[in-house]
């Protein structure tokens, strides 16, 4: 009787293990990634549909499955609006289990999608947005912040030139999150570095007429104009700086410069300009190789937001294979636990509060002359360390 008994609590136990093995696996017998981004707007051409082909790839390339469990792909534009944005990631979850959703790019959009994502614990893969606030005020367990943050673009592109006595600085804002958290912590670090803001002033998100912000940021006697803006913004700024001759008497610098801006600029008006991108696609063998694959695919060299897309797709399911199951925590565990490192993640490290820490790049758009062809756009000027690039993990960030 004692032997069927312990013969039982075998089998019992058996069966237990298997099943908690099985429950263990792919929830739904499918990973399935949510692309959420700008299609239309004016982040359409930085992440947009060159960010779902950079997902297309990194599945391609992993091989379609993981864990024998096929990945699939749904895509979404949020219109770059919050609502829109966050209403679209909750149908995903309730309605189509999704298990993760990437892209991300509007800090506004981010900020709405992030909130749903870690109420339902679900991991929020952010690509291409701006704001620190995810892994700082906003910041929880389920954020993974990739590519680059306001903190690296000031610490990166202001502080050098505040260092080679451009003291007095004005900034053209886009007046929303985005916007307000680069001139927030672009201030700080002008501040720290011994220089002053004389003034700034914020413009409506996709305005086209700029030249009331020009003329203030003229009067204003700064040594730089900051343009804390991006994508079509930025351009459409920086274009009617040059043609109130402000390019010719100031510094203007670029905060958020991505390949797809620099590439649509006269370089007349551009040459010189600096910038700190987290990626260029011609800084080596593995970056040339890997964009040319991308611009066989999408036409066009990729943004880096559209690299860290790829990369951070990539270690997502690299986690998922090393965890055994696509349940949230022991994903970001795992992602957590490994060093990114590809073309894109250099001395990186991925932080307890889902900051992902690598070498940043400060760089400068050549002029016309130095080009040798028409992707040609950007000199290295220097590799800076993601440790002085990136602001440090506060305490209550640190999700062990």
């Amino acid at each position: 009787m004692k032997a069927m008994k312990k013969t039982l609590l075998a089998v019992a136990m058996t069966v237990a293990a298997t099943t908690g093995v099985q429950a263990a696996g792919i929830s739904d017998d499918v990973v399935k990634i949510g692309v959420l981004v700008d299609m239309g707007g004016v982040y359409a051409d930085i992440c947009g549909q060159g960010c779902v082909t950079a997902v297309e790839m990194a599945v391609e390339d992993f091989g379609g499955t993981v864990l024998g469990k096929p990945i699939e792909i749904v895509s979404a534009d949020d219109q770059n609006k919050p609502d829109v944005g966050s209403a679209k990631v909750r149908q995903w979850i309730e309605s189509e289990d999704v298990d993760v959703v990437t892209g991300l790019v509007a800090s506004s959009v981010t900020g709405a999608a992030t909130k749903v994502l870690t109420d339902a614990k679900k991991i929020a893969l952010i690509s291409t947005s701006a704001s620190n606030a995810f892994t700082t005020k906003a910041c929880s367990p389920y954020n993974v912040h990739w590519t680059y943050n306001v903190a690296a673009l000031a610490n990166g592109t202001v502080k050098p030139m505040v260092a080679a006595g451009k003291k007095k600085w004005f900034f053209i804002t886009a007046d929303y999150a985005f916007g307000h958290a680069l001139e927030g912590i672009a201030t700080k670090v002008i501040e720290e570095s011994g220089g002053e803001v004389v003034g700034a002033v914020r413009a409506p998100f996709g305005t086209t007429d700029f030249s009331s912000y020009v003329l203030q940021a003229q009067a204003s006697g700064a040594d730089v104009v900051g343009l804390a803006n991006a994508g079509g913004d930025f351009v459409n700024s920086l274009k009617t700086a040059a043609e109130f001759g402000l390019t010719e008497t100031t510094d203007v610098a670029g905060l958020l410069v991505f390949t797809n801006n620099a590439l649509a600029l006269d370089p007349a008006i551009a040459a010189g300009m600096k910038a700190t991108s987290g990626f260029y696609w011609d800084m080596d063998d593995q970056t040339r190789e890997w964009s040319a694959r991308f611009k066989a695919r999408h036409g066009v060299i990729p943004s880096m937001g559209q690299a860290g897309q790829y990369s951070m797709t990539m270690h997502y399911l690299n986690a998922i294979k090393a965890a055994g199951t696509d349940e949230s925590d022991a994903v970001m565990k795992k992602m957590k636990e490994t060093k990114p490192d590809d073309f894109f993640a250099r001395n990186a490290t991925l932080r307890n509060d889902g900051r992902m820490v690598h070498d940043m790049l400060l760089v400068s758009i050549k002029d016309a002359a130095s080009r040798a062809s028409s992707d040609d756009i950007y000199n290295i000027e220097a590799v800076i360390p993601g440790d002085v690039a990136f602001n440090p993990m506060l305490p209550e960030c640190d999700f062990k």
